[in-house]
């Protein structure tokens, strides 16, 4: 298994936006400047040729791109699919993507469900869980982020969500994709601390963070939909982040109901705004150390 110190570095830095179809044609007239990385589903991508194939290498040639994946199902007790892992690293080598990131979460057992499920937060799931991820990183030949899910229901809980996420982490040595809409709506829908949560997740294995909005479907159940502009308790959960783990490149994730483009690139710029803040108010607490070590 891989057994690098910290999360692997990343090729991409500031703010993102995810690549949807939807978008090809506003991201291919957008000018220069609006955001600074792309994030694409791979599965969505990897057989796809003609018109299609082209725009995607047209930005691939333009844009360092991150890789989000839909299928690999981790929690799955059907066996890994090794096949699709190889395919995969050919199309991450083939548009130069060194990092992907996967959902904590299941979604096939012999078949796709089309969601992703919830796996049991118990000892016995997170090391099954953790031995997997160890697999698809000597697959893939990188080190992986995970990403922390929204769920709607706790299957055979023996440990806290916190807890399982923490040692999966640890056991599988890999790296934690943060979701920070999914913490506050986890946070809503289980009734725990949100900024309780997020300081308590190790912050050297945060390596780059999703944002997106929601639908609040009553006051206490929040539908995690990517479908909504990011309220303001989610950019505010997004600058404790920056402030808890270092200023870390974010991506708004964005899947239907697609507004204007220029409404997206004003929460890009928002994110901007925060990691701004967030690196300015770094800046005199490291030349406070440095002169005390000067």
């Amino acid at each position: 298994m891989m057994n690098p110190i910290g999360p692997e570095p990343l090729t991409v830095q500031g703010a993102g936006l995810g690549l949807r179809r939807a978008l090809l044609g506003p991201l291919q007239d957008a000018g220069p400047g609006h955001f600074d990385f792309l994030e694409l589903a791979p599965e969505n991508w990897m057989q796809v040729g003609g018109l299609l194939g082209r725009q995607l290498r047209a930005f691939t040639e333009r844009y360092p791109l991150v890789a989000h994946g839909l299928s690999l199902s981790i929690g799955s007790p059907a066996p890994l699919d090794e096949t699709f892992l190889r395919k995969l690293r050919r199309f991450l080598d083939q548009h130069q993507i060194r990092t992907y990131s996967e959902h904590l979460s299941y979604c096939s057992d012999n078949g796709h469900l089309y969601d992703l499920m919830p796996i049991p937060f118990t000892e016995a799931a997170a090391d099954y869980v953790a031995a997997r991820i160890g697999r698809v990183q000597d697959l893939l030949g990188r080190r992986i982020a995970m990403e922390n899910i929204s769920y709607y229901a706790e299957i055979g809980a023996e440990m806290t969500e916190l807890e399982f996420i923490q040692r999966v982490l640890e056991q599988a040595d890999c790296d934690l994709l943060l979701d920070v809409n999914n913490i506050y709506v986890n946070s809503v829908n289980h009734r725990y601390d949100a900024l309780a949560f997020l300081r308590g997740l190790p912050k050297h294995r945060v390596a780059y963070c999703h944002i997106a909005g929601h639908f609040n479907q009553a006051p206490d159940l929040i539908i995690d939909s990517h479908g909504a502009a990011v309220i303001a308790t989610v950019w505010d959960l997004l600058a404790v982040a920056y402030a808890e783990f270092g200023v870390k490149p974010t991506l708004l994730e964005r899947d239907f109901n697609f507004p204007p483009v220029q409404e997206l690139f004003d929460e890009i710029t928002q994110i901007r705004s925060l990691q701004s803040t967030a690196a300015g108010a770094a800046a005199p607490q490291n030349a406070s150390r440095l002169s005390r070590h000067g």
